[in-house]
């Protein structure tokens, strides 16, 4: 069900929200959090899906703010059953002076005693923290892989860094970190020595891992942006050397990977480009602050040199 509120103020839309739980179209007591979603409106369906999606997983209440100008006033939207999901969605189009106030437009929607995260889909605030929705946020979400210069964005995320934060090129890692942890757990148990990560020129998730295995192995990491011609999204390889041979993770092409190591046949992996909807979903199960991405933007990333490029 959708039901559109054109030229309303954010107290009717509480009401008229409250009306549709009265009614029995939504039940906002197994909400779990509330996630407020700040994007132009090229991108916030896509972003609602996925928050739909991970709804499933989440139930929770959504409100997607999106600004423009023109004449003060707000439009709103609310979607509730088949069109949410297993959340409530409120979409809020502020034009105008009617747009200068962020919080003020979320803060009376907000589920009572529940969780806040705030994610930005793409043109994130320099500082999130400090940002009006990022004030009133437990947890901050953004995505480097959308800004057009990856390496100064990520050096921004590390100096401005604050507990709760996270970005979704990090979350991207989660099954390459599992992969290496799970390779370096067994026998020989040698030290690696040298690291070498190879990706895509627009992925900063190839630098987070480069900076991850700094961090953690303590050893040099040398790290390469692919030619967009030979390889044009996500990370490509990481190989580690250790005194008895090389182990190579590497994709041949985007949704497998294959596993080299000295003295074993080579194994074939399942390793796609994780989805939206998978990333946000996996950062809405945990509300504490990511400690280990913490270090990782600001201390890996301070250890880390700069990248080569491919030939």
């Amino acid at each position: 069900m959708i039901i559109d509120l054109p030229d309303t103020t954010v107290s009717q839309v509480g009401k008229q929200l409250v009306k549709v739980r009265e009614e029995g179209g939504a039940v906002a007591l197994g909400r779990v959090l509330t996630l407020i979603i700040s994007a132009r409106n090229g991108v916030a369906e896509a972003a609602i899906d996925a928050a739909n999606d991970a709804s499933r997983e989440h139930p929770m209440r959504v409100i997607v703010l999106t600004t423009g100008e023109g004449p003060s006033h707000l439009d709103a939207q609310i979607r509730v059953g088949g069109d949410a999901g297993a959340s409530e969605v409120v979409v809020l189009r502020a034009y105008g002076a009617a747009a200068s106030n962020e919080e003020s437009l979320v803060t009376g929607l907000l589920l009572p005693d529940a969780p806040v995260v705030a994610w930005w889909p793409e043109e994130a605030p320099i500082d999130p923290a400090a940002s009006p929705l990022g004030r009133i946020a437990q947890r901050r979400i953004t995505d480097a892989a959308t800004t057009p210069d990856v390496r100064d964005r990520l050096a921004l995320l590390g100096k401005t860094h604050a507990p709760g934060d996270t970005d979704l090129a990090w979350t991207r890692l989660t099954h390459w970190r599992e992969q290496l942890a799970a390779v370096l757990d067994q026998p020989p148990y040698e030290p690696v020595t040298a690291v070498e990560v190879h990706g895509a020129a627009a992925s900063p998730s190839t630098a987070l891992l480069a900076a991850w295995l700094r961090l953690s192995l303590k050893v040099p990491v040398t790290w390469t942006y692919e030619n967009p011609g030979h390889w044009e999204a996500g990370i490509k390889s990481v190989r580690l050397t250790r005194a008895s041979g090389d182990i190579l993770l590497e994709r041949p092409e985007t949704s497998v990977a294959v596993l080299t190591q000295p003295g074993q046949p080579d194994h074939e992996l399942h390793l796609p480009r994780r989805t939206l909807r998978e990333c946000l979903a996996e950062e809405l199960r945990r509300l504490d602050p990511d400690v280990l991405y913490g270090r990782v933007i600001t201390e890996g990333w301070e250890k880390l040199g700069p990248p080569e490029t491919g030939e």
